[in-house]
């Protein structure tokens, strides 16, 4: 068989090489060949407030106060937090904020602490 990888889509092993591009001829799906193209191994791109990168396992802090939604308590600025799992949507960062639990926040209102 072909050295040349699976169909992501329809993983069918007839793919071929078409100058940067792998064909599949099953289902016409195309991919880059530099590319490692696996939905669930994405990396998702998420900046703080001050344009930092941020990471699953970072320390973080909020940069304003924010109002927590269906309760009466405020997170005050400076309120630090870990960031568990970055996600895909809305409120991008799944963390823990000190005193307070567990909580999805946007990410422009935090900026990356010093390590």
């Amino acid at each position: 068989m072909s050295s040349y990888p699976a169909c992501p889509k329809c993983q069918s092993q007839l793919t071929y090489e078409d100058r940067d591009l792998f064909v599949c001829p099953e289902c016409a799906h195309e991919w880059q060949a530099n590319s490692q193209e696996d939905s669930s191994e994405q990396l998702l791109k998420v900046k703080d407030a001050n344009g930092n990168d941020l990471f699953e396992g970072d320390n973080a802090t909020l940069i304003k106060d924010l109002k927590v939604k269906g309760s009466s308590s405020v997170l005050k600025i400076g309120t630090k937090l870990k960031i568990n799992r970055i996600v895909d949507g809305d409120h991008n960062i799944d963390c823990r904020v000190d005193k307070v639990g567990e909580m999805m926040l946007k990410s422009e209102f935090v900026k990356k602490a010093a390590a």
